[in-house]
């Protein structure tokens, strides 16, 4: 499992986690790497990785970590709203998002500044933890697709199976011992080139959009060493709702 050094200042938010949290990690996972050095060193760039569980983002930051980068995420907006939080998620430079909002646009626009400014955006393409009832890749959003499209900047797919061993969808309870075995694998930047010099039409954003999600699928499956179904779930045709827990007979709210 080969990693890289990193080389940019942490700040008091990332030392923290990299002191604390990391040996927690260890406690209660075995983390496998894969060709995580497919992650660029330096420079602006999107990661884009599946959605099975809400500690997803600890899994993918210590993957990030471990490879000489410090993730900047798109979170959803509550999670700014109530101190203490708020300032960590502030001061780890983490960019809010206003889900099913108009608000979202402002997101976008902060994230394109940061992948210009050389920084390393996490998105998860799906928005929210995958409704598919095999736990798949489902039905992508564009968010990833067009800061790609904007920036030109490589988008790096990243697969990941595991975690929701640990702590299952929408559960508040983890499921500690015995350690749980969570596999992440990079793969190759996703060819978006002939995309670039076209304008940025409904069609060409979905037809990027697709290609994020199956190269994330691909992974998924050579991890999980099975096929993904042949067509990818789609919230909105399934009557299912985008945001909230899915199992709760109570109308979902967003941040629940």
């Amino acid at each position: 499992m080969r990693v890289r050094k990193l080389q940019q200042k942490r700040g008091w938010v990332f030392a923290l986690a990299a002191s604390v949290l990391k040996p927690l990690f260890f406690l209660t996972t075995k983390p496998e790497w894969h060709d995580g050095l497919k992650i660029p060193a330096t420079g602006g760039c999107v990661i884009v990785l599946n959605h099975v569980t809400k500690i997803d983002p600890l899994t993918a930051a210590h993957f990030l970590y471990d490879h000489g980068r410090l993730p900047r995420y798109l979170a959803k907006a509550d999670l700014f709203e109530k101190q203490p939080l708020k300032k960590i998620m502030v001061d780890a430079g983490q960019i809010p998002v206003h889900r099913l909002s108009a608000n979202a646009v402002g997101a976008f626009d902060a994230a394109v500044a940061a992948v210009k400014a050389g920084e390393c955006i996490v998105v998860y393409p799906e928005g929210t933890i995958t409704r598919d009832p095999g736990m798949w890749p489902m039905k992508g959003k564009s968010g990833a697709a067009r800061i790609a499209l904007a920036t030109g900047c490589p988008v790096i797919p990243v697969g990941h199976w595991g975690a929701h061993e640990l702590l299952p969808p929408y559960s508040k309870k983890p499921d500690l011992f015995p350690r749980k075995k969570i596999v992440v694998k990079a793969g190759d930047p996703v060819d978006l080139d002939d995309l670039l010099d076209k304008e940025p039409t409904g069609a060409v954003i979905n037809e990027a959009t697709d290609r994020i999600m199956a190269a994330i699928t691909s992974l998924v499956e050579d991890i999980r060493g099975e096929k993904a179904p042949p067509e990818r779930f789609d919230p909105r045709r399934a009557g299912v709702s985008e945001i909230g827990n899915p199992n709760d007979p109570k109308k979902p709210r967003e941040g629940e």
